[in-house]
């Protein structure tokens, strides 16, 4: 980055506001088969272990393909790979449409795995907006981006209900139709940061040098708790939900959108927090209340009141602990690597909500209707994370992420 540059760039908010949006549309994509999984169960007579499998079978491919996907942006930029991805998740919408009209548990399975393009479009913003910013406001940038997460909520909340109003089809060619409008909204009015160091080194070898950084491997198993959790639970809450109390399509979608938006405002916050008083705390605390909470969720706590705030502060945790390890990745990778090592990062955290799903569905007690052994193990998760988190950074300073040990 040339020391030339004078800080705030011109533009830096509006690119990062239209990064945001867009990434909001790719992750509704990423995720309207999860909050149909009900509707999906039912119609197709699946179990408990095959609607897990259905609802993560999307996040795998959104988080292998992050690994080429970021490193291609450190080449290519944002404005290309954002119209790309955008424009690419068209048709697996179509086809999870197509799918889930012939009522085919097998098609639905190879089109959302095909949907998980979708969920690249993160590894593509977390490049293009921190070279907007300064790396002492990278923190802030990368957290108002990963508000994009939001695309969950408006997922949960929204998906059930058009389909409910106007129809199945009808609900995926709006989103369609949304995902196309944000392609050419990318293509036409994001540009590049004057700041962006283009690389000209060729894709393999730039994932192998990135895999080779302390700091890469170490984020990768922080955010893949923190990440994978709130993944992980915004796929399969709905389900959980069903199972443990009772709730119909509609008012799981609800709270799952609650869920979700509580993570969405609590990264930002995250962010600017690690800004002032580095990552490690704000990883830490995080990693800290999942664990706790996590036993508590176990619990099944009685009331609409105790419950929701129990998952909204679950929710709350992720999303700061999303917000404070990115944070870290922003300000602790190399110039020019910053696109590699988020691919590979955000691909361990796409990983980390793949599997827990399907632990879930695969441990799930129907006599009991309980899933303490995935609780349990998220909690002990949490545990290790955090003493992890703890060992790693030998100082702390406002503003400068701590170096890897």
């Amino acid at each position: 980055m040339s020391a030339a540059l004078i800080y705030p760039l011109e533009g830096n908010r509006r690119n990062l506001i239209l990064a945001t949006l867009a990434s909001a549309v790719g992750f509704w994509g990423w995720t309207i088969i999860a909050p149909l999984g009900v509707k999906y169960a039912g119609q197709l007579s699946l179990n408990a272990a095959q609607t897990s499998l259905l609802v993560a079978t999307p996040v795998l491919v959104g988080s292998l393909g992050r690994i080429v996907v970021g490193a291609l942006t450190d080449k290519l930029g944002g404005r290309v790979m954002f119209t790309v991805i955008l424009f690419s998740t068209v048709p697996p919408v179509l086809l999870v449409s197509l799918a889930g009209t012939v009522k085919s548990f097998w098609l639905l399975l190879v089109f959302g795995f095909l949907l998980g393009v979708a969920g690249t479009v993160f590894a593509v913003g977390i490049p293009f907006v921190s070279a907007w910013y300064a790396a002492p406001r990278r923190g802030f940038a990368t957290g108002v981006f990963g508000m994009g997460m939001g695309g969950t909520a408006l997922s949960a909340f929204l998906t059930p209900r058009l389909v409910e109003s106007i129809g199945y089809v009808p609900t995926h060619l709006v989103i369609a139709g949304l995902l196309a409008l944000a392609g050419l909204g990318c293509w036409f009015l994001l540009r590049e940061s004057p700041a962006r160091q283009a690389s000209t080194a060729p894709v393999v070898p730039k994932l192998v040098e990135a895999a080779r950084l302390p700091v890469t491997w170490q984020m990768c198993f922080l955010y893949a708790v923190v990440f994978g959790g709130f993944v992980s639970f915004c796929t399969y809450l709905p389900t959980y939900l069903r199972d443990i109390y009772g709730f119909n399509l509609a008012d799981a979608g609800s709270r799952t959108a609650g869920f979700a938006l509580a993570a969405v405002i609590a990264r930002p916050v995250g962010g600017i927090i690690a800004d002032r008083t580095g990552p490690r705390a704000v990883v830490a605390f995080s990693l800290a209340a999942v664990a706790g909470l996590a036993f508590v969720v176990n619990l099944q706590p009685v009331g609409e009141v105790a419950t929701g705030a129990t998952f909204l502060a679950m929710a709350a945790a992720l999303g700061l602990g999303t917000g404070g390890v990115f944070a870290w990745v922003g300000i602790g990778s190399p110039a020019g690597k910053v696109g590699a090592v988020t691919g590979v990062v955000s691909a361990a955290g796409g990983l980390g909500g793949y599997f827990p799903p399907l632990v879930m569905g695969a441990t799930y007690n129907a006599a009991e209707h309980s899933y303490a052994i995935g609780l349990l193990l998220l909690a002990g998760t949490a545990v290790v994370a955090l003493a992890f988190a703890l060992l790693i950074g030998r100082r702390r300073a406002r503003g400068h992420v701590q170096q890897p040990a």
